[in-house]
């Protein structure tokens, strides 16, 4: 009799320790994102958010900042910049972003090799903006490139017909010169468009809309440049921004740091996406684009 309360309690026991560990994997495995990193959602953390290479679609960096700033384990965000800027909306969508996360908790800006145009301008609606002494960055200013084959056109022998209802409906076609009234009227959107990063710059660094409009013409700073005309607060790397960060949020121990890993692409993603570029590249040519011209 005693032997089968034994057994009975060792299987007991065994069922216990069965399910506690089913317990933890469903925890585990629930935690993890569509992006492949693990969800967070207890101690003290410092969110890193990476922007790399052009802006083109702000999706993922928002929802990420989104994401970072709803979750209490995360007390501060870090914004590494590494961009020569791209889309004037999608960079605006990126840095309204930040500015609704600022209201939460702190954001630092640590910018990389490059954080310029769209880049910086994003970097404006931070708390606080970390730069290397070499880093490139400023480049305040928009651009909008046409390709104009009407040349090309003639020499081929090709000729094309164009009906439209709106007299600026083909405005900057390609296959003809754009003439002055046209030009104006772009030029018109492009400088609202340039004063609307005036503005943002203006008020994210606290500077008045006439001192940025003095040095807002494209032109590239180094970071030490930049730290002279109050474009950007202080030197240092990734981890001083880290580090400043921490303090803002109350965190007296070295912090530890959340990375969500993005999921990595496969062959019929990279391929969908070169198709998708080669496609596009009219479309591409026309944007309004805050970004640096190497």
């Amino acid at each position: 009799m005693a032997s089968g309360k034994k057994i009975f309690f060792i299987v007991l026991i065994a069922a216990g320790v069965l399910l506690f560990g089913l317990a933890m994997a469903a925890i585990v495995w629930s935690s993890f994102s569509q992006s492949g990193g693990m969800e967070v959602s207890y101690g003290k953390y410092v969110g890193i958010v990476e922007v790399n290479g052009a802006i083109v679609s702000p999706d993922e960096t928002v929802n990420l900042i989104k994401k970072y700033r709803d979750n209490s384990a995360i007390k501060a965000i870090v914004l590494r910049v590494q961009s020569p800027g791209g889309g004037v909306a999608a960079s605006q969508e990126i840095y309204q972003a930040v500015k609704n996360a600022r209201a939460s908790k702190p954001v630092v800006c640590s910018m990389g090799e490059v954080a310029a145009s769209g880049g910086y301008y994003i970097a404006c609606a931070c708390d606080t903006i970390v730069a290397n002494p070499g880093t490139l960055t400023g480049s305040i200013g928009v651009i909008m490139e046409f390709m104009v084959a009407e040349e090309l056109v003639k020499k081929v022998g090709l000729k094309f017909e164009v009906l439209k209802a709106g007299q600026n409906k083909d405005l900057g076609s390609p296959f003809r010169q754009m003439t002055p009234e046209e030009r104006a009227l772009l030029q018109g959107m492009i400088d609202d468009v340039h004063g609307q990063f005036i503005e943002a710059v203006a008020e994210g660094r606290q500077l008045s809309p006439d001192s940025v409009r003095s040095f807002a013409d494209g032109r590239v700073f180094s970071g030490r440049q930049a730290l002279a005309l109050r474009l950007v607060d202080k030197m240092g790397t990734l981890e001083d921004a880290v580090t400043l960060a921490a303090g803002m949020a109350g965190l007296k121990d070295k912090p530890k740091l959340f990375r969500e890993r993005k999921k990595k692409p496969t062959l019929f993603d990279l391929l969908v996406k070169g198709v998708d570029e080669i496609t596009n590249l009219d479309n591409a040519g026309v944007r309004l684009q805050y970004r640096m011209v190497r």
